[in-house]
């Protein structure tokens, strides 16, 4: 069995794939057209950037800048956003491209390194690309973390088999939600993405740039469909990869997603299946996912080594529903439970890719923060209970999970906005990437917002199932991804998509001959999971 520690550091932790809230006075402060930009009504301080290289990112900048906390009241109370750059080197410079890997509650401080070295170099090198963390997050200050130690194992059972099970699961939702108002009254009213939205603006008044090009997967596509919204005439251009569904934030994303991750954890199987040479596992996939659910009974009776449960188990296999790079490490695990009872490859798995650390806590304690503010869901714990078995029924490897995941938001302690309308006939190009297979923002949220976006492009990965495609290994997508942003270039389509690519090969398992580091390995330890 190969270590999972070989692999780059995964960040772990919390967060899902989110959309935004936008009051109905927000809504009116947007502007009627797009044109010349709007003059800024004040200058905004300058950024004191300082060297904060990193090994793999040696030219990485860092900086802070201080925004309201309550954008109502610009000379109020301020709070901390931590800036990183990469510096444009060529003569000519198309100005700052800000990029966000998603969440609510992801970093992009690193992002920015990354997105620097991945792209084409004579393409990084027109822009002064900007990581940041979005309020709440990471090194902003105040960073959230409501209750360290949330998902230490073990969990109960996600599924609620009984009365005491399910009491059991809905009491920690509820502590969650209790120990965040406890601990952060003052500012959970103010976590949410409009107001995410606005620090971005201040960040480009900051940069001294009269527009700003974006780049954000997962939630990062809303923030900046958000952003846009609000700002359209400062949108130079923006891409959105694996595109959120503005039109079911966010009770009902969940469910969809609950189906979507079904079938993908379906797609492993089968893909193990496929590989039983490899894993000895049988060469039908029914056969394996009864075998799956067999190691979970087990382990919700008996958890590996005290810490893997049934909880801690579908924790872990989730990233692969994210990244099919990770099919391989999993697959090791699975197989040398069912075949030896050997539970160390799979408790490695769950320290890799299951466990949350320090980060994972303020990564989740921020996504419940905005999806809970962000739109209203529902406080009647009966709907909730109605609708997971009725999904659970047909998609029973993450519902349960992900019902308890977002439960702290049926009692959260602030009050909730309305769900943004993000359709808009203001903006240039946009280009959007999609592929068909994604779990957690199933195809249908880029076909949704491609008719939203007036004159967007959508290029459609077809047959892909990881979430998060461009500077991943594709390179037709990654072709187009570098051709707009070299000179704004779009593919044109007659049919829903713009421009199809087909999807990359599948992974293959692991030898003494393979590399430990997949094509776009990198990229996915920076998006994380459950966003």
């Amino acid at each position: 069995m190969h270590s999972l520690s070989q692999r780059a550091a995964v960040l772990r932790g919390a967060a899902a794939v989110a959309a935004a809230t936008l009051s109905a006075a927000a809504l009116s402060a947007a502007p009627a057209r797009a044109g010349a930009p709007r003059a800024d009504p004040a200058p905004a301080a300058r950024l004191a950037w300082k060297t904060c290289g990193t090994t793999a990112y040696p030219t990485l900048q860092c900086a802070s800048l201080k925004v309201p906390l309550d954008h109502a009241d610009p000379r109020g109370r301020q709070i901390t956003l931590a800036l990183s750059r990469v510096p444009h080197t060529a003569k000519t410079s198309q100005g700052p491209l800000l990029v966000n890997p998603g969440g609510p509650g992801g970093s992009g401080l690193t992002l920015a390194g990354f997105v620097a070295s991945a792209l084409p170099e004579k393409v990084a090198a027109q822009y002064d690309v900007i990581g940041f963390d979005p309020r709440g997050v990471g090194r902003s200050d105040p960073a959230l973390d409501c209750a360290p130690g949330h998902f230490d194992p073990v969990r109960p059972d996600p599924v609620p088999l009984t009365p005491a099970g399910e009491h059991a699961n809905l009491m920690r939702a509820k502590a969650f939600a209790d120990a965040c108002g406890l601990k952060h009254a003052d500012v959970l009213p103010y976590i949410d993405t409009v107001g995410a939205a606005r620090d971005l603006d201040l960040i480009r008044r900051a940069l001294r740039a009269d527009r700003i090009s974006y780049f954000g997967y997962s939630y990062g596509t809303y923030l900046g469909a958000v952003y846009a919204r609000l700002y359209p005439e400062r949108v130079r251009r923006a891409v959105l990869d694996s595109v959120v569904d503005p039109t079911g934030v966010w009770y009902e994303h969940n469910l969809t997603q609950d189906l979507a991750f079904n079938d993908r954890h379906r797609a492993f199987l089968a893909w193990v299946a496929r590989h039983h040479g490899t894993y000895g596992l049988g060469t039908d996939p029914e056969r394996l996912e009864t075998a799956w659910y067999a190691m979970r009974a087990e382990l919700a009776k008996e958890p590996a080594d005290g810490r893997v449960g049934a909880a801690e188990l579908e924790d872990t296999f989730v990233p692969g529903g994210y990244y099919d790079g990770y099919w391989p490490y999993l697959a090791e695990a699975f197989a040398a439970y069912v075949e030896d009872g050997d539970t160390e490859p799979l408790i490695e798995a769950y320290e890799n890719f299951g466990a949350a650390d320090a980060a994972g806590g303020n990564g989740y304690s921020v996504y419940t923060a905005v999806q809970c503010r962000d739109t209203g869901w529902p406080r009647d714990w009966e709907r909730w209970r109605e609708d997971n078995w009725a999904v659970h029924a047909r998609a029973p490897f993450l519902t349960w999970n992900n019902a308890w995941y977002n439960a702290p938001c049926a009692f959260w302690p602030a009050d909730a906005g309305r769900p943004v309308d993000v359709s808009n006939d203001r903006l240039p190009p946009v280009l959007l990437f999609q592929a068909t297979g994604d779990a957690a923002t199933p195809y249908r949220g880029g076909a949704t917002v491609h008719r939203l976006l007036r004159g967007s492009s959508l290029v459609v990965e077809d047959g892909g199932g990881n979430h998060g495609v461009t500077l991943s290994g594709n390179a037709c997508l990654d072709r187009h991804l570098a051709a707009y942003l070299t000179d704004g270039t779009v593919p044109r389509g007659d049919g829903e998509a713009d421009a199809v690519c087909a999807a990359g090969p599948d992974p293959k398992p692991l030898d003494a001959r393979t590399s430990t580091t997949a094509p776009g390995g990198t990229l996915h330890a920076l998006l994380g999971f459950r966003r």
